[in-house]
């Protein structure tokens, strides 16, 4: 069975950090680009970030630019987004998404072309 699962979310400071993970089962992530998304209560659904297969592109949305880094461990099956220096309007559900494809699409933020998704993890700034 074929599955994305986040991890590492959780309540965190303003200021802090957190390290969410995205694990893959039933298929190997070695061929995939993996975005991740965020969808806050009431708001869209905002592509935060996008890593091709072999880790030779990143992208990011201008809200988390220079705060998160995106990477990956093919060897584990697992991506993983690195959170810094958050902030209160970065609370949100998190969740990652692959795509069967070696590179991230032009429209990578738009989440139209990937092939499956994870249920995502809460991630809370606050004080």
């Amino acid at each position: 069975q074929v599955q994305l699962v986040e991890s590492g979310g959780g309540l965190v400071q303003p200021g802090g950090s957190l390290r969410l993970s995205c694990a893959a089962s039933g298929f190997t992530l070695d061929y995939s680009a993996i975005g991740w998304f965020r969808q806050a209560p009431g708001k869209e659904r905002e592509g935060v970030s996008c890593i091709s297969s072999s880790e030779s592109s990143t992208y990011y949305a201008d809200s988390v630019k220079g705060r998160f880094t995106v990477s990956r461990d093919n060897a584990k099956n697992t991506v993983y987004l690195q959170m810094n220096s958050l902030k209160p309007e970065d609370t949100a559900i998190y969740s990652c998404a692959a795509v069967f494809s070696f590179y991230c699409g032009y429209s990578w933020y738009a989440g139209s072309e990937y092939d499956y998704w994870g249920r995502g993890t809460q991630v809370t700034v606050s004080s």
